[in-house]
C-alpha cells in the first residue's frame, strides 16, 4: 500500500507539472522580440540565482556526486535546457507562438524518445501491456493536438522549419527523461534541479557567445523580465522542481506517458483564454488520453504488488 501511495504521488506530481508546461506557449509571446538563445539564457539564470542563494540546502549533495553523475547532469543541462529549450522556443517563433499547432507534435512523439531511452539506459522493465496502452495514449494525443485531424499548415514553411526544431526538442526532451531519472537516484530532486538550471545558464551564454548575440542582453524590456520572472516561477524552475520530485518516485517510462497531458491541457487553455471550443475528435480523443494514462498508471502499481508477493513469498519460504 505504501509503495502505491508513493507511485501515485510521482504520479500526480508529473501531471502537476505536465499541466503547468501547457501554459508556456502563452506566458513566452511577449518575448518574440528576443532569440531564443537570450530567452533560454535569463529564464534560466533567474532560476540558477533563486537556487543558488535563496535555497541552498542542496549544496552539500554537490561533493557526493561522482564523474558519472556530473556527466549525466551535464547532458541532461546541454541536451534539454539549453537546446531542446531552445529548438521548441525557436519552433513557436517560426508559427507565430501558436503553440497548439505542428509543434506539439514534440509533444507527441517525446514518449518514444523517452521509453527507449529509459530501457537501453536504465534497463528499466517494460510489459508488453505498456506498450499497447502507450500507443493507445500517442494516438488520444494526436487526435486531441490536431483539431479535426488535420495539421496547421498555413504558415508554409515557417510551419515546416518549426516540425523539425520541435521533433529535435522532442528528441532532446526524450531522451533527457531517462537520464534524469538517473541523476535522481544519486541526488534529490532539489539539487537536480538546481545543477541543471546552473549547468544550463552556462551552456546557454557560451551558445550566445558563440552566435555573436551579446548585444541582445541589454535588449529586455521591462515587460519581458516581468514575463520571465513569470515563467520562472510557473512554467520553469517551479515545474522542473515538481516534475523532478514526481520523477523520483515513478520510472521514466511511466512519466512520459503521463506528460501527454501537456496537449490536452494546452487545448482546455485555448478554449478559456482564446475562445476556440474543442471539436467533436478533440473531446474524444481526450477520453482515449485520460483513460490511457489511467491505465499506464494503473499498470505500474500492478506490477508493484505483484513484485512484493513475490518478494514475501521467496522470503517466506
Amino acid at each position: 500500500m505504501a509503495k502505491n501511495k508513493f507511485t501515485n504521488k510521482g504520479s500526480l506530481f508529473v501531471a502537476i507539472a505536465a499541466i503547468l508546461w501547457s501554459f508556456d506557449g502563452v506566458l513566452r509571446r511577449g518575448l518574440y522580440t528576443l532569440p531564443p538563445t537570450i530567452v533560454v539564457f535569463f529564464e534560466h539564470l533567474l532560476g540558477a540565482v533563486i537556487l543558488l542563494f535563496a535555497v541552498k540546502k542542496w549544496l552539500p549533495e554537490v561533493k557526493t556526486l561522482d564523474k558519472k553523475g556530473w556527466i549525466a547532469i551535464s547532458a541532461v543541462a546541454l541536451f534539454s535546457g539549453a537546446l531542446g529549450t531552445i529548438f521548441y522556443t525557436a519552433a513557436l517563433g517560426q508559427i507565430n507562438y501558436i503553440q497548439f499547432s505542428v509543434v506539439v507534435l514534440l509533444q507527441q512523439l517525446q514518449p518514444i524518445w523517452a521509453v527507449s531511452a529509459a530501457i537501453l539506459l536504465l534497463k528499466e522493465h517494460v510489459s508488453k501491456r505498456f506498450y499497447i496502452w502507450a500507443g493507445v495514449a500517442l494516438v488520444g494525443a494526436y487526435i486531441v493536438a490536431f483539431r479535426d485531424l488535420e495539421v496547421n499548415i498555413q504558415e508554409g514553411m515557417g510551419t515546416i522549419i518549426a516540425a523539425f526544431l520541435a521533433l529535435g526538442a522532442g528528441l532532446m526532451w526524450g531522451t533527457s527523461t531517462a537520464i534524469s531519472k538517473y541523476v535522481l537516484l544519486k541526488l534529490s530532486f532539489l539539487a537536480a534541479t538546481a545543477l541543471r538550471f546552473i549547468l544550463t545558464s552556462m551552456f546557454s551564454l557560451i551558445i550566445v557567445l558563440v552566435l555573436g548575440q551579446t548585444s541582445q542582453l541589454t535588449t529586455v524590456t521591462p515587460d519581458q523580465w516581468q514575463s520571465l520572472l513569470l515563467i520562472t516561477f510557473t512554467t520553469g524552475m517551479v515545474s522542473l522542481l515538481i516534475y523532478y520530485y514526481g520523477l523520483k518516485r515513478i520510472p521514466a517510462h511511466v512519466s512520459t506517458i503521463i506528460e501527454l497531458l501537456f496537449p490536452l491541457s494546452a487545448i482546455v487553455i485555448d478554449y478559456v483564454y482564446f475562445q476556440n471550443p474543442l471539436s467533436t475528435t478533440q473531446i474524444i480523443g481526450s477520453i482515449i488520453l485520460l483513460f490511457a494514462i489511467y491505465n499506464v498508471v494503473k499498470l505500474k502499481n500492478e506490477t508493484k504488488n505483484i513484485t512484493s508477493k513475490q518478494s514475501k513469498s521467496s522470503h517466506n519460504s
